[in-house]
This record gives structure tokens, C-alpha cells and sequence, in this order.
């Protein structure tokens, strides 16, 4: 337990940390590194205020480095914050059904492409990149929500547990795979894989009715509910089909890489899908 605790700890950290040089990163893309230098501490003294102007140039540019940003803020969120995960989505991702882009509209992934709209004749600027600024600072303050998660009393620190213990049950297929065991392997992993989409399905309360599911029955389920998507959905059928050979195929014996596959993909599933 205490050791993913402190990973997730470690990861959140590292997330606030680089989302507060973003927010200044995208405020110098928009107001430039010195007339940002002279809002932050107008009344400094020239070195000084060179010296803020130097630090603000060497921040990583908004536009490449958000996006594995937020990226792993995805993934945080999924394990810590899940009922804030279609928030912060929100904040990025241009609605669906959006018709004019104004300054309602306009979300993080628009700015990302650079997109501005301005008026004829005289070009004036509808909306721009500056619109962006309370969608990061949102998906900031979520983040912030998912760090207060750790210290409150109501933080359910169950998955946490379950998944150190699915950790040394990976590890152990993974030594059993090593050691030549393919079936041994596939079956360990496939009982990690089988638990965990069961796990999801209770958490995100969707109803299991078959006594004994196995993968593809949780797969199908967590699919029509809307928690994983298609190509999610293909993954874990192309694990269950493996896990199915390991198990239950006696005429044909599983090969190592689809065993290796199977542990690798169980793995990922467990860390992306919560």
C-alpha cells in the first residue's frame, strides 16, 4: 500500500510542479517574457527584472510540452479523482456539437492549433489563445482537488491496496514467464486482468449479472457503459482471447510472446483503465 501511495504522491507533485511553469508559459505566450517580467514584480530593479525575464524565456514552450502533460494528468486522475476525470477532459476537448467558436467555446486543444478567429474589416480579434488561460487554470485547480483527495479522511485507499497486490501478482507471472511456464504465466495474468475489469465495473457501478464473468463479459459491459473505448475494448478482447488459450486451449499451446503480450497488456491495463 504504502509504496503506491508514495508513487502517486511523487506523480502528483511533479504534476503541480510543471503545471505552474505551464500556466507561466502560456501567459508569456501571450503577453510576451517582458511585459510578463513587469506585471509578476513591477517594481524591480533592472537586474532583477532581467534576471525574471532570463527564467521566463527558459520555461518549456506551452504547445509542445502540454500535451504529455496532460497525458499523465489523465492517467492520475483515473486512479485518485475519477468522478473529475470527464471534467478536465472538458476543459481541453472542443464540444462536440459546437457550431461558432467564441469565447465560451473555445477550449486548450484550439489554442494547441493556434486558432483565432477576428472580424472584418479591420481584423479585429474575436477570440484567441488568451481564452485558453481559464481552462488551464480549471484543470489546475482539479489537479490541486486530487492532492487534497491524499490528506482527507474520506480518500478510499482500497485500490491502492489491491493495487500493490496486483503489482506482485504481475511480477510473479512475469517470473513464472521467465522461467519457461508460458500456461502457468497466461493463467496468472489473466486472473489479474479478470479481477481488475471487475473492480472497474463496481466502481463506475455498472451491473454485473452473470455469476462468474470473465474478461470479455466485463469488457463488453464496461464498453456499453461508456468507461473504456473501442480501441481499449479491442486490447482487452485480444488479451482475452490469449488468457482463453492459456487457460482452456489444450490443442494449441500459447507462444511466449503472447504470453509476454498478455502480462504487458494487463499491466497497462491496470495502470490506464480505473
Amino acid at each position: 500500500m504504502a509504496l503506491n501511495i508514495a508513487r502517486y504522491k511523487a506523480d502528483l507533485e511533479k504534476l503541480l510542479e510543471d503545471a505552474g511553469k505551464l500556466e507561466l508559459a502560456l501567459l508569456v505566450k501571450i503577453h510576451g517574457a517582458d511585459e510578463l517580467a513587469k506585471t509578476l514584480n513591477n517594481d524591480a530593479a533592472e537586474s532583477e527584472r532581467k534576471r525574471i525575464v532570463t527564467g521566463l524565456k527558459k520555461l518549456p514552450s506551452f504547445t509542445v510540452t502540454y500535451e504529455s502533460w496532460y497525458s499523465e494528468c489523465l492517467a492520475l486522475i483515473r486512479q485518485v479523482l475519477p468522478d473529475r476525470l470527464a471534467d478536465f477532459k472538458e476543459h481541453f476537448e472542443a464540444p462536440k456539437n459546437r457550431k461558432d467558436i467564441t469565447y465560451a467555446s473555445y477550449r486548450i486543444q484550439d489554442a494547441l492549433k493556434g486558432l483565432r478567429v477576428t472580424r472584418s474589416p479591420f481584423d479585429e480579434v474575436i477570440v484567441d489563445h488568451k481564452a485558453a488561460i481559464p481552462h488551464f487554470q480549471q484543470q489546475f485547480a482539479i489537479l490541486k482537488a486530487a492532492e487534497k483527495r491524499f490528506e482527507s479522511s474520506l480518500f478510499e485507499i482500497r485500490q491502492l491496496v489491491q493495487a500493490d497486490l496486483f503489482d506482485s501478482e504481475i511480477e510473479s507471472a512475469r517470473h513464472l514467464l521467465k522461467n519457461k511456464f508460458l500456461r502457468a504465466a497466461g493463467a496468472v495474468a489473466g486472473v489479474v486482468l479478470e479481477k481488475h475489469l471487475l473492480q472497474v465495473c463496481n466502481d463506475h457501478k455498472v451491473k454485473v449479472a452473470k455469476k462468474n464473468p470473465g474478461i470479455n463479459d466485463l469488457n463488453q459491459l464496461l464498453k456499453d457503459a461508456g468507461v473504456i473505448d473501442v480501441p481499449q475494448w479491442r486490447h482487452i478482447t485480444l488479451l482475452g482471447d490469449i488468457r482463453n488459450i492459456c487457460d482452456h486451449n489444450k490443442q494449441k499451446e500459447p507462444t511466449e510472446q503472447q504470453v509476454t503480450d498478455l502480462i504487458d497488456g494487463t499491466d497497462k491495463v491496470l495502470k490506464t483503465i480505473a
